[in-house]
């Protein structure tokens, strides 16, 4: 089993290191320290911390993460297990649809991609709807689920997410908002059609990328308001 998943981690890489930096140190210059801002964002300080069924506590040895849908293998990980795969490490900026922006923490998870190799997924399948442990659901496009930095979040700025981030663990997809991040991810399941998850159905965007500030599904749209538990 290493073996394979040792080989198809490769092969998502590249053939590299299970490593990735966007600020490394390049021909001997520098690492930068900012990153680009996307349209309608400011960097805030703190993560203003929200949670649409209240904020979880849930125990490392009781959790799972289970890969469903349409799969030729479906897959169940422990939270041990998921730490013995191969990592992806990188520092990218974490925005929120509410326009604040966190810049630069550090990531460290495993490549959704790879566990979707692993599950062998099927060609009809569309989209990734993220299940929480708390009834919360989060749809994302394929396209954007399996980009080489899209991953399972396990550890923040080198340190196992808090609770209120998510612990134990939570999809990452950096050109997404926030809100696709879904915090205490217990299934990833392949869909062949969308479905709208939690926001989307009052009527948040269907992607939520970034740099088109796909905030909303359509002009008009006066937001739900959101209940903040505080910062971290």
């Amino acid at each position: 089993m290493v073996a394979i998943v040792s080989s198809i981690f490769k092969k998502i890489l590249g053939g590299g290191e299970g490593e990735t930096e966007d600020h490394a140190d390049q021909a001997g210059q520098p690492p930068q320290h900012k990153d680009r801002l996307p349209p309608g964002q400011v960097w805030g300080k703190r993560y203003v911390i929200y949670s649409a069924n209240g904020n979880q506590r849930i125990s490392a040895a009781d959790w799972k993460l289970k890969v469903t849908g349409r799969v030729e293998r479906p897959q169940e990980f422990t939270y041990d297990e998921l730490l013995k795969l191969p990592m992806i490490r990188y520092t990218k900026s974490f925005h929120c649809v509410t326009r604040w922006s966190i810049e630069l923490p550090t990531w460290e998870g495993v490549s959704i991609k790879m566990l979707a190799e692993m599950a062998r997924v099927t060609p009809e399948a569309t989209w990734v709807m993220f299940r929480c442990y708390d009834g919360y659901t989060a749809p994302v496009p394929m396209e954007d689920a399996l980009k080489d930095d899209a991953i399972v979040a396990l550890r923040m700025n080198d340190k196992p997410l808090l609770p209120e981030q998510g612990f134990p663990a939570r999809p990452f997809m950096p050109q997404l908002y926030g809100w696709k991040s879904a915090k205490w991810l217990g299934e990833m399941e392949f869909m062949p059609r969308y479905q709208d998850g939690y926001w989307e159905a009052y009527g948040y965007h269907e992607r939520a990328s970034i740099w088109e500030e796909e905030r909303f599904k359509g002009d008009g749209y006066k937001p739900v308001a959101r209940k903040a538990f505080g910062t971290v």
